[in-house]
């Protein structure tokens, strides 16, 4: 922001609005340029070995990097951000910049699938060791400390299931120890939930999702606090990570408009959700912003809003085969393993192999859903043609 005031004199929707703009600098455009770059020329070697021109190679960042970074790491409240290429990437950097050999995760029962992937098949390799926790243990986790834990990762809502987690417990927790608290944060964004002032040490988030908002860039992003920035900004530069400027610029896009779409789509999942629970064929909704949700208590302590990303469990007895017809019939909501878009998406549930510290019910059939900005009547209307074709 090109204003004298520091960022925290203004509500987030402004920040939203100015952050990583500085139209002065580029001659009064709006937007900061999409620099293509990987060259940075010098004017003589003194400058070029002084260490103090700020870009020196495109790997290391543009105009453009920075602005995204600057908006993020101001929503964040953070020491510092960094982009990575995908919300996967972005776990993956965050773990290994407070992990080394011989080093303990903790990591949530709940976290998402390819994040689980990455600490069972990477992590071990490196010779860090893993081990699952439920998600409700809270400060409890204190007994699942051993002398080499350093890191404990959490997911707030958690994936699939949209359990909550006591953020600020665990972090009060983990900080008796000295280890790092990770938060992937994708599901509320910097907009809804601030994990940093829970605690948190190093928040994440699939830009992917509601960051870009419009399903056609991958983006991950990592805000670090004082004590972790260090060795993020370290291992990025070493690791070589870097983001094409168009995607950047896209994210940047994205950002302006986060607060009117997620306002949208916390308006419509809530009616949709409220409508579900009413229904015969629907056992229950998994979503933290309704009252009846076990996790809606600590969602309203630490939470200011609710995304679009919600599952729910059909009613008890239906078969594979009713599941299956019910999600063919959808159709204006697509069948697609990704959220955060414009648009509606719905997928089945299957937990079975995807917990191991906790045992969900296996007679349960589920499925998730992801509101998007069509019209909450209609989406109803695809809903409710679907239940009939799965249940007649």
């Amino acid at each position: 922001m090109t204003t004298n005031k520091p960022t925290d004199a203004y509500f987030l929707d402004t920040v939203l609005t100015h952050a990583g703009n500085d139209p002065q600098n580029f001659h009064g455009f709006v937007n900061p340029p999409v620099v293509h770059a990987s060259t940075v020329l010098f004017p003589d070697v003194e400058t070029m070995e002084g260490g103090k021109k700020r870009y020196y190679y495109g790997r290391r960042g543009t105009p453009t990097s920075d602005a995204l970074e600057e908006a993020i790491r101001q929503m964040e409240g953070a020491k510092g951000v960094k982009l990575a290429n995908s919300g996967l990437n972005a776990v993956a950097l965050a773990c290994l910049s407070c992990l080394k050999a011989g080093d303990h995760i903790l990591i949530a029962d709940t976290a998402y699938g390819p994040t689980r992937h990455f600490a069972d098949t990477v992590l071990p390799k490196y010779g860090i060791e893993v081990t699952y926790y439920d998600p409700a243990v809270g400060g409890g986790i204190k007994s699942l400390f051993q002398p080499n834990t350093a890191a404990v990762f959490t997911e707030a809502p958690g994936s699939l299931t949209f359990e909550m987690q006591d953020i600020p417990a665990i972090a009060e927790a983990a900080r008796t120890i000295g280890a790092t608290v990770l938060m992937d944060n994708t599901w509320a964004s910097p907009l809804f939930c601030k994990p940093l002032d829970l605690g948190v040490d190093l928040s994440i988030q699939a830009g992917t999702k509601y960051i870009v908002g419009h399903s056609d860039t991958m983006m991950g992003t990592v805000a670090a606090s004082e004590k972790a920035w260090p060795a993020l900004e370290a291992l990025h530069g070493a690791l070589g990570v870097h983001v094409a400027p168009d995607d950047v610029y896209l994210a940047l896009r994205g950002l302006r408009t986060l607060s009117v779409r997620l306002e949208r789509h916390m308006r419509s999942s809530l009616e949709i959700a409220t409508w579900l629970e009413a229904r015969d064929d629907v056992s229950r909704v998994h979503y933290p912003a309704l009252e009846s949700d076990p996790g809606h208590a600590i969602w309203k302590r630490d939470f200011t809003g609710a995304c679009g990303l919600f599952a729910f469990d059909f009613k008890a007895g239906t078969t594979k085969e009713q599941s299956t017809a019910f999600f063919n019939a959808l159709t204006l909501f697509g069948l697609g393993y990704s959220w955060g878009g414009y648009e509606s998406l719905a997928i089945p549930v299957h937990l079975k192999g995807a917990r191991t510290a906790t045992t969900p019910d296996s007679s349960v059939v589920s499925g998730r859903l992801h509101i998007g900005l069509e019209d909450p009547r209609d989406l109803k209307a695809d809903l409710d043609a679907a239940f009939k074709a799965a249940f007649g």
